[in-house]
């Protein structure tokens, strides 16, 4: 996740309160405004002492910056940067931050290397786009390719402890969690962003599953639907592949009928399969391959629903490679 840095040199509270309310990692303003800053919000204040500023004009420059860094100081490169001499200097350091100005120079930045720099510190011109830059290099987690797979069994399994992850954020129709039994397959389980005459909709849960269930989690990890608690980020994934973060604001597990949902992918390298358990309710839906949420009350076998699959093999949730059979 990117680092996002407000710099406001000359100070303007005005934008400064826009920057805390964008969701900032940190402002800078110069020392005599640091407490006006802590006045308006808890966040991390800076000032341009900390992040001395290395303008690219001629070769040795980019030493300037390398040695710096090395060095271990928070050196920025002043607005203006092109990519080869950024890509130079990525290429012998971790860490980077550049200015950027608007919200393309800021994507720009982000993806040079592949990598791009780990710290934007976006400049008062750029503050019109500072939501949208938050959202992109914070919220973002880019695109994930998604399967479409044919149910093939849904069973009545009895009781069984189910997790609720309520979220801080409002989801839309077609975004989810990717849930399963194993993390070679897992299941695009909706959020409860749908009405019915019974219930009313609550966009910001989605009943995810049973507490043993494999949830796909930032930075390619996963995650047992027993072990989130507020304040733990989660991946949200939507219809269309796209990604992006939410906090949990509560986890609630409680004993519920659930169904046992089985599914297959047909590979170039052969079938694959999955399973999940999820509660038995017409509140809780999977997604269809046409992007619409299905109950799974109303869900049959032979229907075409979304899926993330991979190889398997975790170890406290990282990726590892082991022999492994998951089922």
């Amino acid at each position: 996740m990117k680092k996002v840095i407000f710099k406001s040199v000359p100070f303007d509270k005005k934008l400064v309160t826009l920057a805390l309310e964008s969701g900032v990692d940190a402002v800078m303003v110069e020392k005599d405004q640091v407490k006006a800053v802590q006045a308006l919000g808890r966040v991390t204040v800076i000032t341009p002492e900390d992040m001395p500023v290395v303008e690219l004009k001629k070769k040795s420059d980019e030493d300037v910056a390398v040695k710096g860094i090395r060095d271990g100081k928070d050196v920025v490169l002043k607005k203006g940067w092109e990519i080869i001499p950024v890509e130079n200097i990525l290429a012998q350091v971790e860490t980077l931050a550049l200015e950027c100005e608007s919200l393309d120079r800021a994507t720009l930045a982000a993806g040079i290397l592949e990598r791009g720099c780990d710290t934007i510190v976006v400049l008062p011109e750029g503050a019109a786009d500072l939501k949208r830059i938050v959202a992109e290099l914070k919220l973002s987690q880019g695109i994930m390719e998604l399967q479409t797979a044919t149910v093939t069994d849904i069973e009545a399994t009895g009781l069984g402890h189910r997790v609720c992850v309520d979220t801080i954020s409002m989801l839309k129709r077609g975004q989810g969690m990717l849930i399963g039994n194993s993390s070679a397959f897992s299941f695009l389980v909706h959020a409860e962003t749908e009405s019915n005459p019974y219930v009313a909709a609550r966009p910001f849960r989605i009943n995810a599953g049973a507490v043993h269930a494999y949830a796909q989690m930032p930075g390619d990890k996963t995650t047992y639907l027993e072990e989130l608690g507020a304040g733990n980020d989660v991946l949200i994934v939507g219809a269309d592949g796209a990604t992006s973060l939410a906090t949990v604001g509560r986890v609630k597990v409680e004993v519920r009928p659930m169904l046992l949902i089985s599914a297959e992918v047909q590979t170039k390298s052969g079938t694959k399969s999955g399973q999940v358990f999820l509660q038995n309710a017409e509140t809780i839906r999977v997604v269809s391959d046409k992007g619409d949420p299905v109950s799974v009350v109303t869900l049959k076998v032979g229907d075409k629903i979304m899926v993330k699959t991979d190889e398997a093999g975790r170890h406290f949730g990282m990726r590892i490679k082991e022999e492994i059979k998951e089922g």
